[in-house]
């Protein structure tokens, strides 16, 4: 959670760049999905730890509280939920690509909208899933419909299905969505690419299919 001076709140969906500056004048910045609901006074991110990164080994591991970060943002207006929007909300997210699309639950139930919400969540083991208990409330509260994809480890007494997100998959699920759904996919490049297409190609106006991709560290 980052106490931001003239912090307004952002759109849900949108991000933040992060800029670390070494002694010797080095700088490198990453750009993090805010996790906090539109309104929040707070910023809140989430960062995986690449051990071989130049941000998020000081972000976990460095950093304390009163300590000082650059932040610049909020950014973006491509990939944002609005509550004027009413249409169904289809969410696609893999590994810590659920952070934007838990902004967009938060604010989903603190506006009140009523629009119907759709989860297909991809992630390793049960030990990788972000917001666990969070999630879990978020989408209780929102009425939200909810499908885990383990793709390596399930839990005990796991019914589902088991291993990588397909195509197929991807239109199986979908066909129980609203053919008028507003999609918002995050995760790595091949993971949204994958989803994405399998969308257009069962049917989806692309122009309702918003991405977000990462992989920097």
């Amino acid at each position: 959670m980052l106490k931001v001076p003239g912090w307004k709140g952002a759109l849900a969906g949108q991000h933040i760049d992060i800029r670390l500056t070494a002694p010797d004048g080095y700088q490198a910045a990453r750009s993090y999905s805010l996790s906090s609901a539109a309104e929040a006074e707070l910023a809140a991110v989430s960062v995986e730890l690449m051990p071989d990164g130049e941000v998020s080994p000081y972000l976990v591991r460095g950093v304390s509280v009163g300590d000082q970060l650059e932040v610049i943002g909020p950014l973006g207006g491509w990939f944002v939920w609005r509550p004027t929007q009413l249409e169904p909300i289809r969410l696609i997210g893999g590994g810590s690509g659920i952070a934007p699309l838990v902004s967009i639950l938060r604010t989903h139930i603190q506006s009140g909208n009523s629009a119907p919400v759709h989860l297909l969540y991809s992630v390793r083991t049960p030990d990788y899933v972000y917001f666990h208990d969070e999630l879990m409330e978020l989408t209780a509260k929102a009425g939200a419909d909810v499908t885990i994809q383990y793709t390596r480890q399930a839990p005990a007494g796991w019914t589902g299905t088991v291993g990588r997100l397909d195509a197929a998959r991807v239109t199986t699920w979908a066909a129980t969505t609203e053919p008028t759904s507003s999609t918002y996919i995050c995760g790595p490049t091949q993971f949204v690419e994958l989803a994405s297409d399998a969308l257009v190609a069962a049917g989806a106006d692309p122009a309702t299919v918003r991405t977000e991709r990462f992989g920097g560290k």
